[in-house]
């Protein structure tokens, strides 16, 4: 499928002059990506972004930089209801296994074959449900294992201002 929209990410101050790096999801894998393959997690509204970064401390929240982004791109996968989740082979006990866990304990989290074969049938990325502590069931996030400045995949960074840093230093 094709998305036309916006999304957020609601970013550590200190990477947020990276905002459209995977790299840090690649150090050690996440939920919808195996280590090694960087992968850009937004979420589809900004309230979705800060649980999301927050992990169920949405009380709490710690500083973080909302960046918005403007997509278009072609070869999404749509996981978002159980009858698109039936026809992708994408079951409900595989999509919310507890990644983390599986990591925590050495093993490979059943997302990872997943999105392995998604990749292989040439999938840039999912939609799918959020799984953060506290989300609501029309909370929804977008995973991109392909992306970049240009068509068929274009995710661009609202900054008309500026504002993002350039670097860490920036920081300082």
């Amino acid at each position: 499928m094709r998305f036309r929209g916006t999304a957020y990410r609601a970013h550590d101050p200190r990477w947020s002059f990276k905002p459209l790096s995977g790299d840090g999801a690649a150090i050690r894998g996440a939920r919808f990506n195996p280590k090694g393959v960087p992968a850009l997690y937004l979420a589809l509204d900004p309230m979705t972004a800060i649980k999301e970064a927050n992990q169920g401390f949405a009380h709490k929240i710690e500083p973080c930089v909302i960046c918005t982004y403007e997509i278009d791109s072609d070869d999404l996968v749509d996981l978002r209801t159980e009858e698109a989740r039936l026809e992708a082979d994408a079951p409900d006990e595989v999509l919310s296994a507890p990644w983390f866990s599986f990591l925590a304990e050495r093993k490979e989290p059943p997302q990872w074959a997943l999105v392995r074969r998604l990749r292989s049938t040439g999938a840039a990325g999912a939609l799918v449900p959020s799984f953060a502590v506290g989300a609501r069931a029309s909370d929804h996030n977008m995973v991109l294992w392909d992306w970049g400045a240009t068509l068929p995949h274009k995710v661009l960074v609202f900054d008309p201002s500026g504002k993002l840093p350039k670097n860490q230093l920036s920081w300082e």
